[in-house]
């Protein structure tokens, strides 16, 4: 029952004067007690609904914000654990490597803040729509709007919806971090932030590039495990083989007991054999492991003391096959004869030269 309704209409309806005017009407003093007596009667009778209603839109109310604490209590506990596991594995030589503090930081509050959005989200957006049906409003229009708006979105913003997927992904498997050098296919660098859809790479040449994450299929982390330094010698053939590895054993011993490189190399390093052998140079491999990163480090600081070792040695290193000298072509002009004046049919000398034709006599 609405007030509007229940207020009857005071006094009796103006009667139109002959000049075609209505005359005001001023509300009389028992006119006022019946509005009064009718909102009186119509709140009574509806004081009830209202506070079943605000009671129950309270204790909605109350229920999502205790579950929405507890939920994120909860998910703080998890990234807690986590992080607390990441330490306990960081003991280790591989585990130092591949969780360190700004990674574990930031992998935990990006992975923290995900989950604390979809459970506030959820909890919420149950809440308003139970709030909603509680005021006895029809949630199915509401709910097949939000449905047609919802796929319109999806289908309009589904690459930002496919970066922010492929984020999440990458952050909760740990694919990579702040500090690790990828190579994401569509660029390279080192990782100086990780976000839900854009990862900041910084190049070789000091640029950085902004790599959606949408957009990349295959990621190479150089920064985990182990790296691998390979040098290639080319010497001449006919070079002692003995000679050129006790030399190379020479160096190889020297650079591994020295810092800082014998922090670097993780393994001896190796003299393989030959890789090749030329009719005029043969290749010799040296290989070894080194930490995540230090490779081109190592293997620099390898050929240095390789080339300084071999020139004390007397041992020639060449670039590869030997390069044949080319030979002076001959002159093309050399075997041509000079121009002769016989050539030339009209010339005094060609036709001094012409055979004299006998003639017969005539017959009689």
């Amino acid at each position: 029952m609405f007030l509007p309704a229940a207020l009857p209409a005071a006094g009796p309806s103006p009667s139109p004067t002959p000049s075609g005017s209505a005359t005001p009407v001023v509300p009389t003093l028992q006119d006022a007690q019946e509005s009064a007596t009718n909102a009186a009667g119509w709140v009574e009778q509806n004081w009830s609904t209202w506070l079943a209603i605000g009671l129950r839109v309270l204790l909605i109310l109350v229920i999502a914000m205790v579950l929405r604490a507890v939920v994120k209590r909860a998910i703080t506990k998890l990234i807690d654990r986590m992080a607390r596991t990441a330490q306990a594995a960081e003991g280790t030589a591989l585990g130092g490597l591949l969780v360190n503090n700004e990674r574990r930081r930031q992998r935990s509050q990006a992975i923290g803040s995900v989950l604390r959005s979809v459970a506030s989200f959820v909890i919420l957006g149950t809440a308003a729509l139970m709030i909603l049906g509680a005021f006895q409003i029809n949630l199915a229009p509401l709910l097949a709007s939000a449905g047609v708006a919802g796929v319109a979105i999806g289908f309009g913003a589904r690459n930002l919806v496919t970066d922010f997927l492929s984020g999440v992904f990458m952050i909760l498997e740990d694919q990579y971090g702040v500090g690790d050098t990828i190579d994401a296919g569509v660029a390279s660098g080192e990782v100086i932030e990780v976000g839900l859809r854009v990862t900041k790479l910084r190049g070789d040449g000091g640029e950085i590039w902004y790599v959606r994450n949408g957009e990349v299929k295959r990621i190479g982390n150089l920064s985990q495990g182990w790296a691998t330094a390979g040098v290639d010698v080319t010497v001449k053939a006919s070079e002692d083989l003995d000679r050129m590895k006790a030399t190379l054993d020479e160096v190889t011993e020297k650079m591994s007991a020295e810092e800082p490189w014998n922090e670097l190399l993780w393994s001896p390093i190796e003299v393989l054999g030959l890789d090749s052998v030329l009719l005029d140079s043969m290749v010799v491999h040296v290989s070894a492991r080194t930490m995540p990163g230090k490779s081109l480090t190592v293997e620099r600081e390898l050929r240095w003391r390789i080339k300084r070792a071999f020139d004390a040695a007397d041992i020639r290193i060449v670039g590869g096959a030997t390069a044949v000298p080319e030979e002076e072509l001959p002159d093309p002009t050399a075997v041509v004869a000079a121009p002769s004046a016989y050539a030339n049919s009209e010339s005094p000398q060609a036709a001094a030269a012409t055979p004299i034709t006998q003639q017969r006599p005539p017959l009689r």
